[in-house]
This record gives structure tokens, C-alpha cells and sequence, in this order.
């Protein structure tokens, strides 16, 4: 037995053991990332384990199936949320056979199950939305009637206020699934995150990046969040070297925009925050009836966020202007 393997063995000895890892200080075992098995979701976990093998940590992937890989010929509004996309990654950290799961923030409940907590978020990639189209260069260009494909009813009622004219046809699937029934001709063109398209290297394949004040983006949106057991304190300590605090606390204020509306992927809500150069924070949001029943809604707040009281108290407001607008 070498000296370093004969060192490692007494260390998990001597230490007590906390799921797949020792501590004497220092991680001297596995961490195990539990994470969906699509292409992007796979991306997303090996982003996260270079980060941790680059401070030193041993990381390895536990590839799971959810029920909302499972689940594509309904939207996930009428089968239980976004959340049906982290179920099978905190039962597998529950079970102790997984240390960290790794989420796009979009898809993570505004309210985690007890007993779990979300130790940080890292920095944001791009927030926006993405028209992606073989055939046309803009939303401006499509053709009366054109079939446009998404499943978010967000999307749906920003998409109405734009194009009244164009046909919202639903779209489910991973990112890749979604790319091949657009090149099949079966829509004109397709609205999906500009994030997931630009970290698998699909950048090329973007027509147009809709700017905020365009379409706005869901809470969230581009951001990757780490959920852990809440009484894994050892490990959220060491997590927190992950986090970018200034995209933690902006993507703070919009969930909170969400949880005070009582947001799911059942309720057409979007919310964005961007720093101000000022050191302000401004949060957007808005609010659309998914059968055109009322018109969209639009707010924004402006107030210091410096620590995540603030950031949520300012989403928290920001919900209130919507509610005081008309917003359901």
C-alpha cells in the first residue's frame, strides 16, 4: 500500500463520516452530485464538479431519471410543476446516496420540502430568452398564423402581447428534443432559454436574444442552484465558496416575487432583477391571463438589497405592485 492510500485509510478511520465524505478540515472522499440525465442537466453537474475538483475535492455523478423527464405529453402545469424535475434528486440525497444535486434555478420550488436547503447559487449565465428559427430572423418577421412552439404559459402570454396573431403550439422535452421537432418542421420557431443553448454550445443556433424589456425572464432564469440536506451544515460551508452573492441575491428577489404570488409553472409570472450602477437593485416583473382574459401587467421596484432581507422584501413589494395592478 502506498504512503497516500495508506494515509487516506486511516484518516476515514479517525474521522466521522458525513454521507459520501470525510472531514478533518478538509474533503478527503467522494462528493456525489445527484443529477438528471439529459445533456444540459449532465453539463450543468460537470460545471459544478470541475469547480469543486479545481479546490481540491474528489466528485463523481449520479445520473437519475425524474418523473418530469418522464412526463411529455402534458404540461407540467397540469401534472405538478417544475418540481416533478428535483423529486428523485432529494430522495437520493434523503437516502445518503447522493451529497449535492444540482438544479437550474427555474425548475427548484419556491418553498424546499423540510429538511433541505439550497446552499448557493452560482453565477448567472445568460437570463434572456432565445427565438430560435431555420426560417425566420426575428419575431417581427414571422408570417401571420405562424406556429411557435413553447409549454411555459409565461412565454405564452409575453409571446400574445407581442404577436396576437401567431399560434402557440406546446413544446415538451429536453433541450435537444426540442431543437429536432423544430427541425422537423413542426414549428415556425421555437422560444427557449438562451442559457442551456449557449453552455452546450448551440450559441449558432439562436435567431434573436429577447431583451428583458421584450420578454421578460422567469425567476431564475440562467442561474444554477445547489440543494443540499439542511443539516449537512459541513458541507454548506464549503458550498459557499460556489456562490456569486450578487446573482444569489437578485435571483432571491424574483423568487420571492413568485412565492408571494404563490408561483408555480401553473401561473403565467415572470420576474427579473439587475443591478443598478448605483448599487440598487431593480426588479421587473409581470403577470398575463393565460386565456387573454386580462390585460398584461408590468411593474418594477427599485431599493438597496444588500442582504437577502432586502432582496426579498423588494420582491416582495414588487408582487404587491402587481397585485395592486390587476394580477391574479
Amino acid at each position: 500500500m502506498d504512503a497516500p492510500t495508506a494515509l487516506l485509510r486511516r484518516n476515514m478511520l479517525a474521522f466521522p463520516r458525513f454521507g459520501n465524505m470525510y472531514f478533518s478540515g478538509t474533503v478527503l472522499s467522494n462528493i456525489v452530485i445527484a443529477t438528471r440525465e439529459s445533456r444540459l442537466a449532465l453539463w450543468q453537474a460537470e460545471h459544478v464538479q470541475a469547480l469543486l475538483q479545481e479546490r481540491g475535492h474528489t466528485v463523481s455523478l449520479l445520473g437519475l431519471t425524474t418523473t418530469g423527464d418522464q412526463i411529455l405529453d402534458r404540461s407540467l402545469s397540469k401534472v405538478g410543476g417544475k418540481g416533478l424535475f428535483v423529486k428523485e434528486l432529494e430522495l437520493a440525497l434523503e437516502e445518503g446516496r447522493a451529497d449535492i444535486a444540482v438544479h437550474s434555478l427555474k425548475d427548484v420550488p419556491m418553498d424546499l420540502p423540510e429538511g433541505f436547503a439550497l446552499a448557493c447559487v452560482l453565477e448567472r449565465e445568460d437570463p434572456r430568452d432565445a427565438l430560435v428559427s431555420n426560417l425566420y430572423a426575428s419575431i417581427d418577421e414571422l408570417p401571420l398564423g405562424a406556429v411557435v412552439g413553447t409549454s411555459s404559459l409565461r412565454r405564452v402570454v409575453l409571446l400574445r402581447a407581442l404577436r396576437p396573431d401567431v399560434r402557440i403550439e406546446p413544446l415538451r422535452g429536453n433541450l435537444d428534443t426540442r431543437l429536432r421537432k423544430l427541425d422537423e418542421g413542426q414549428y415556425d420557431a421555437i422560444v427557449l432559454a438562451a442559457a442551456g443553448l449557449k453552455r452546450l454550445g448551440l450559441e449558432s443556433r439562436i435567431r434573436v436574444a429577447f431583451e428583458p424589456d421584450t420578454m421578460l425572464p422567469a425567476a431564475g432564469q440562467g442561474a444554477l442552484g445547489i440543494e443540499v440536506r439542511a443539516d449537512r451544515t459541513e458541507l454548506i460551508a464549503l458550498l459557499k465558496s460556489l456562490a456569486h452573492q450578487g446573482d444569489w441575491l437578485s435571483t432571491s428577489a424574483e423568487r420571492a416575487v413568485s412565492r408571494a404570488m404563490g408561483g408555480s409553472c401553473s401561473m403565467p409570472l415572470a420576474a427579473h432583477a439587475r443591478w443598478q450602477a448605483d448599487g440598487a437593485l431593480r426588479i421587473d416583473a409581470a403577470w398575463g391571463d393565460p386565456e387573454g382574459n386580462a390585460p398584461l401587467v408590468k411593474v418594477h421596484a427599485l431599493a438597496p438589497a444588500g442582504d437577502f432581507a432586502q432582496a426579498d422584501a423588494l420582491g416582495e413589494h414588487a408582487a404587491t405592485l402587481l397585485r395592486d395592478a390587476g394580477a391574479r
